[in-house]
């Protein structure tokens, strides 16, 4: 059909519509029109006040419209609520050290990372490398802004893990979770001194993966350290963030936010909890960290590693000796009384296997100092065992 065609079939339909009923159509229109107009608003004042719960009429029927309402929205968020309750458990911890050039001129060097409240009476979580300086000066702040000078109460000798000491009272410490529950996507909120300059930043992401292993460094990249079964999540951890809480929905701890990669985006890592609760118990009953241990360096292995070394077996902790010739197995150590040696492979203690999601570490501080232990492991080729009883790590 043509536009020709078409335009004569619309005037053709109206000119059937004789005078007087276009005339009355269009009039019931404009009626139509205007009472919805006159409708819709008397029902929109009606939804307002009925969310305000403000009477429409008086109590003769008439209709009353007061000349303003103030509509006020409630939001309850998990999110918002975990933290209102964490915040004023968790702290910033800035850092300076004093260094000499070549000619003797003094400068300071400045840092910063995060902490948490552990008891009313001063204790603050944080990690190892944030206040790895002996000589440094730190001082914490709390959420409200009032500052304290701190000492190194302790040094954790397994994990990247330290407690420091402000003299300060009626603290709020922070409720400790259940890392061992953690669901491969659940939500999970990180709270932290993001840059060393923003106070308490807040991040919420998920748990992206379990019982990660990698090799952290430092910011010039000298110092390195290897770390096992971390939680890795997609909340946002930056510089700075180091120390600070990771948080479940409950505003439980569930690990220590410890390192992020610089190499991409959303890809944080942090120490479970549950590792952490032996030396925080000890370090609050005792006044130090004790720490049960092996006394032996070990690599985790792969299938990289077991081809390297000629091994028959993919996963287990491979005894080896560190850089500058240190020993595989330290003398006098729980495993050299035990008589393991340099190219054992330990696959299992007691009835837990070592593997990408258990590693020797952290079984092993499931025990307490002075536990026997059953160790089984492979050497030349072939399964042993042998009872351990372990002893106090030693600095």
């Amino acid at each position: 059909m043509d536009s020709n065609s078409q335009e004569n079939m619309i005037e053709n339909n109206t000119n059937e519509i004789g005078p007087n009923k276009l005339v009355v159509s269009r009039s019931l229109i404009v009626f139509t029109i205007i009472f919805s107009l006159v409708m819709g608003g008397v029902g929109g004042v009606g939804s307002v006040y009925y969310l305000s719960g403000t009477s429409l009429t008086k109590n003769d029927g008439s209709l009353t419209l007061p000349v303003k309402q103030k509509v006020t929205l409630e939001e309850n968020s998990a999110f918002i609520d975990v933290a209102k309750s964490a915040n004023p458990s968790v702290v910033s911890i800035d850092t300076s050290t004093n260094y000499s050039d070549f000619f003797g001129q003094v400068y300071q060097q400045k840092g910063g990372g995060t902490g948490f409240v552990i008891s009313a009476d001063g204790l603050i979580a944080t990690n190892a490398h944030v206040v790895q300086e002996q000589n440094s000066n730190y001082t914490v702040i709390l959420n409200d802004g009032k500052k304290y000078s701190a000492k190194i109460k302790d040094i954790d000798p397994i994990f990247d893990f330290a407690v420091l000491k402000i003299e300060a009272s009626n603290l709020k410490p922070v409720d400790f979770g259940d890392s061992d529950e953690l669901q491969i996507g659940q939500w999970v909120m990180a709270i932290g001194n993001a840059l060393a300059e923003f106070q308490n930043s807040v991040t919420v992401g998920v748990v992206s993966a379990k019982e990660r292993s990698i090799t952290a460094s430092d910011a010039s990249g000298t110092a390195s350290e290897s770390l096992e079964g971390l939680i890795q999540t997609d909340a946002a951890i930056n510089p700075g963030n180091s120390g600070g809480p990771l948080l479940n929905l409950l505003g439980k701890v569930i690990g220590v936010n410890t390192a992020t990669s610089t190499s991409a985006q959303s890809v944080g890592f942090a120490i479970p909890i549950n590792v952490l609760k032996p030396a925080i118990d000890s370090v609050i009953q005792t006044g130090h960290i004790i720490r049960p241990a092996l006394g032996i360096r070990y690599v985790a292995l792969d299938s990289q590693i077991a081809n390297d070394n000629k091994l028959s077996i993919e996963s287990g902790a491979y005894i080896r000796g560190g850089s500058n010739n240190a020993p595989a197995v330290i003398s006098g150590g729980s495993a050299d009384k035990a008589g393991l040696k340099d190219g054992d492979v330990i696959t299992k203690i007691d009835d837990q296997n070592i593997d990408k999601s258990h590693s020797l570490a952290g079984i092993i501080q499931q025990y307490k100092v002075g536990d026997k232990i059953k160790v089984t492991y492979y050497r030349d080729g072939k399964e042993q065992a042998t009872d351990v009883t372990l002893q106090e790590y030693k600095r």
